[in-house]
């Protein structure tokens, strides 16, 4: 009786928050490439690739077109899906006009190198705080799903976690991830993210899948130490997220 009663009660959250059978559609979508280096200093796609391709998967999820944001440190390179350039002050801006624009709830995506003190954006360095704040600033109270794809990027769960989030990182706080060389297509966690998404329904069921991708991944690359992501879900969050279900049916083949 009482999940049946919590199920109820999220489902009326949901309506007058504006949730609709298309979960995401008022949903704001911010994804960013923060470096264009390999991580032998050499120029990468890695995470334009993962950028872009990211982006094309919300879409496919439900998330409006007109509601996703790109950013790139090298926009004037891709013409074709027009990335602004990944700075701090223009993605926090980015982020208020999404968020006016979109009451139903907020997503972030960065894709970069990452280190104990935060994740490369551009030519410098964005701390769990500061990303703290830019999400309170404009995504405020909405469901906001919060993706990190880099070394060391556990470093941002505990200053990120709120009620209403959830977190999900490439890596523990003391650990690298992988697959950020030049000959990589993606790092392995944004390549396990893009595969694991149309077989799962929810960002619940996704974290789980890009997880054990990841720790496949690695066993079969023989890479250690394991990278471990983490994955938190606030206590107001938990219970709606099976309730923001993908667009796409999940293909289980």
């Amino acid at each position: 009786m009482a999940a049946r009663l919590l199920a109820l009660a999220a489902a009326v959250w949901l309506a007058g928050a504006g949730a609709a059978a298309a979960a995401f559609s008022d949903w704001s979508a911010v994804v960013v490439a923060g470096d264009f280096h390999a991580h032998d200093g050499g120029p990468t796609e890695a995470f334009d690739n993962a950028r872009r391709d990211v982006s094309a998967a919300l879409a496919r999820a439900g998330f409006q077109a007109r509601h996703i944001r790109q950013f790139s440190v090298r926009p004037e390179r891709y013409a074709d899906t027009n990335p602004q350039k990944a700075e701090p002050r223009a993605i926090a801006e980015a982020m208020k006009q999404l968020s006016a624009q979109t009451p139903g709830g907020c997503l972030f995506y960065l894709s970069s190198h990452g280190a104990p003190a935060g994740a490369q954006l551009d030519q410098g360095i964005l701390p769990p705080g500061a990303l703290a704040t830019m999400l309170d600033q404009s995504c405020g109270p909405r469901p906001t799903v919060v993706v990190i794809s880099a070394c060391y990027s556990g470093v941002f769960v505990n200053s990120l976690a709120r009620p209403n989030r959830m977190v999900l990182t490439a890596a523990r706080p003391d650990r690298t991830s992988f697959g950020c060389g030049q000959d990589n297509k993606y790092p392995f966690f944004d390549d396990c993210f893009l595969s694991s998404m149309p077989r799962t329904r929810d960002f619940n069921g996704l974290a789980g899948a890009v997880r054990e991708c990841v720790r496949r991944r690695e066993i079969t690359e023989k890479v250690s130490p394991p990278s471990e992501p983490q994955f938190w879900v606030g206590a107001q969050l938990r219970p709606l997220l099976p309730l923001y279900a993908f667009d796409a049916p999940p293909n289980l083949d």
